[in-house]
């Protein structure tokens, strides 16, 4: 009989820094603060503390102000499970929500709710202050259209749902080209990162347990958003794909009108990074004749980070502040393949999920 082996627990997690510092170039709130509390090896060191000493009470400022970006763990040379080690401690300490992510956790867990309210505020768009418009104006969608049965699965999301239509369209129509096809589960929602990152850990569960439920059969899931990728990974019962890496790998079997010189601005998600995929829509955008692509340099995180651009706005407007001066003024379009970042990088350029901009170039 095989020996049962343990998780290790989160003092284990955080003994396995040994503290060379490499990461904190990489941290965008620590570039911000200059703080050793705001860098990684700060928090790591608070999180070993609070898991040797559980009793502890209060409000930790600085752990419960990581945007759980991950940049931190694609360089560390001695692979730190972070993600996996603050969201253990975020349950154990659930950090201070405002009451705008309480709201966005409640409303992302009741997708029809939040569906009907992105509805409604885009109705009431024109009319609303600027102050009453955190979000871009979703964009007019008909329903999904999508075959009912496939051995791929389509992941819609909460807000995705509506701001990613029209991606979901594309996604179809680039799969049908290369004689594929994907369904999309209308029981599905939320992938639970916010929920898992909040500290939400039974609202977390429960979301993964409908997804399961809603996944299960299938051979795999495509996944639009770089940043529902660990969460559904983690939970969804099944493969899981980036939309954009499937692709790729399958790329010889589309063609692409030229774009006739047209110039876009590429932008790599922190998730799109770790991931691996961001090699992939740059390979596939390379696919379009005549295209002229500008990767924005790393900057550092846009700011977006899940709830992070209503919890503390300020400081996520200093994080996109660079990212949109690394624009060059040739450009049109604005292209990113995670939902948060093009809602919050939203407003100097029109913005596009990859595949969008793609199909319209399909032969």
């Amino acid at each position: 009989m095989l020996p049962v082996l343990k998780s290790p627990s989160r003092a284990d997690l955080a003994r396995q820094c040994v503290k060379c510092g490499l990461c904190l170039p990489h941290c965008p709130t620590y570039a911000l603060a200059g703080m050793e509390a705001e860098s990684p090896r700060g928090r790591i060191m608070q999180m070993a503390d609070l898991a040797e000493n559980p009793g502890q009470a209060g409000v930790f400022k600085h752990l419960d102000a990581c945007l759980g970006c991950r940049r931190c763990e694609s360089v560390c040379p001695a692979d730190v499970s972070y993600e996996q080690l603050l969201v253990e401690t975020r349950a154990a300490h659930p950090p201070a929500l405002t009451w705008r992510e309480k709201a966005a956790l409640w409303l992302m867990a009741h997708k029809s709710l939040l569906n009907g309210g992105l509805g409604f505020y885009r109705t009431a768009y024109p009319i609303l202050p600027t102050r009453w418009r955190p979000l871009p104006r979703p964009p007019v969608a008909s329903a999904d259209s999508a075959p009912a049965r496939s051995r791929n699965a389509i992941f819609t999301g909460c807000v995705a749902n509506s701001y990613e239509h029209h991606a979901r369209m594309a996604l179809l129509q680039l799969l049908q080209a290369l004689g594929d096809d994907a369904a999309i589960p209308s029981t599905q929602g939320c992938c639970g990162q916010a929920a898992r990152h909040a500290g939400q850990t039974a609202l977390a569960a429960s979301l993964a347990a409908a997804n399961q439920s809603a996944f299960s059969g299938f051979d795999r899931v495509l996944v639009l958003a770089s940043g529902c990728h660990s969460a559904l990974q983690d939970s969804a019962g099944v493969s899981v794909v980036d939309a954009m890496t499937y692709l790729a790998e399958r790329a010889d079997g589309l063609q692409f009108r030229s774009a006739h010189g047209r110039h876009v601005a590429l932008h790599t998600p922190c998730t799109a990074s770790f991931h691996g995929s961001g090699n992939a829509v740059h390979a596939l955008l390379s696919r379009i004749p005549d295209l002229h692509i500008t990767v924005l340099p790393d900057t550092g995180c846009c700011g977006g980070a899940g709830l992070h651009q209503l919890a503390d706005p300020d400081r996520a407007a200093s994080l996109r502040a660079p990212v949109l001066a690394a624009i060059p003024e040739t450009a049109d379009v604005l292209l990113s393949a995670n939902i948060g970042c093009r809602l919050h990088l939203a407003g100097k350029l029109p913005m596009q999920h990859p595949l969008e901009f793609m199909a319209n170039y399909l032969l």
